[in-house]
């Protein structure tokens, strides 16, 4: 297994991702969209979730690709992102077809950042517009770290953020993954820099620090913030054909790779949840092991792409946290 060429969910052929923010509202959305509409599946792990369609995912309900995933912040006003989204699809002929009307299907989920610090009085719901901004934004390269949906997140100690990686695997398949990380739990171990995914660290990706212990197993860690505040949403994407129910299952497995970069992680106040999607451009290798070999790296790719948006946080004026770049000792280049 080998990180792809820009080490990005869009290393998976036929995927554009999409950011937009608003710095005086300290936050913004993320929007994964494709050339055609793509299979998906979810699951949700968090006990506090927000989301838009995602009963549609479930392999027994009737539509069978969507045409686009948010991620966003803005709590329960940020899946209004969604429509901005769904009429800019619709503006040029996305949906799905009913009689002569298109109905574009755009899931979404969002974390809490009404707290970080920005400006959230508005007037008018900001975030239709920030979701449109982000879909007319997308393409395979996109910025990390404090960007779209990442852009006001928060972590137990740092900055959160917007991260993604990606792996091609020696059969072929290519495997990506997108977060935004605003966890209750932490990304880093103990009070070092050192982050959870290290053991799974490709090419010195976050800092290369490894992860030296021992850490006590025994620690009850106490939350920084409060019911509601947190949650860390992703996707998972392959090029590797799977129906809704192999990716139902590959979204369950990659959750995996959440709790293994944040610790703790699934809790009561997070609304953890994983969007998986196919593009189905590659028919399975072999039917029985590429899945499992699929799940195994779905995890690994999600652990990476969550340190990755941590790593990449960048200071803004009035942060509540600091970035993880600042602890660096002075003079030292940030890897």
């Amino acid at each position: 297994m080998r990180a792809g060429p820009r080490n990005l969910i869009t290393d998976v052929a036929g995927l554009s991702v999409g950011n937009a923010r608003d710095d005086r509202l300290r936050s913004g959305t993320t929007v994964l969209v494709a050339d055609a509409p793509f299979a998906c599946g979810f699951n949700v792990m968090g006990g506090a979730p927000g989301t838009r369609e995602t009963e549609l995912l479930a392999p027994d309900k009737l539509v069978q690709g969507v045409d686009a995933l948010v991620l966003s912040g803005g709590s329960a006003f940020g899946l209004a992102a969604c429509d901005g989204v769904s009429e800019g699809l619709r503006a040029v002929g996305r949906g799905f077809a009913v009689g002569p009307v298109r109905v574009p299907i755009v899931p979404g989920a969002i974390v809490f950042d009404l707290l970080n610090g920005g400006d959230k009085d508005w007037v008018q719901n900001p975030y239709p517009a920030l979701g449109r901004a982000a879909l007319e934004a997308a393409a395979p390269g996109f910025a990390l770290g404090s960007e779209g949906g990442g852009t006001g997140a928060m972590t137990h100690r740092w900055k959160g953020g917007l991260g993604s990686a990606s792996a091609v695997l020696d059969c072929g398949v290519t495997v990506g993954a997108l977060a935004v990380v605003n966890a209750l739990g932490s990304v880093t171990a103990g009070e070092s820099r050192q982050f959870w995914a290290a053991p799974w660290e490709l090419d010195d990706e976050f800092g290369g620090l490894g992860l030296a212990g021992p850490w006590p197993g025994g620690e009850e860690p106490l939350p920084g913030k409060r019911l509601g505040e947190a949650t860390t949403i992703a996707v998972v994407a392959t090029d590797a054909a799977l129906d809704k129910a192999g990716l139902t299952r590959l979204a369950t497995t990659a959750q995996d790779g959440m709790s293994r970069a944040i610790v703790p992680s699934h809790t009561p106040f997070d609304g953890d949840l994983v969007f998986a999607v196919s593009t189905g451009a590659m028919p399975l290798p072999d039917p029985a092991l590429t899945p499992f070999q699929l799940g195994h790296a779905a995890a690994c790719v999600l652990a990476r792409a969550i340190a990755r948006g941590v790593h990449a946080a960048s200071p803004r004026p009035g942060d509540l946290q600091p970035c993880w770049g600042s602890a660096l000792p002075s003079g030292t280049a940030r890897r």
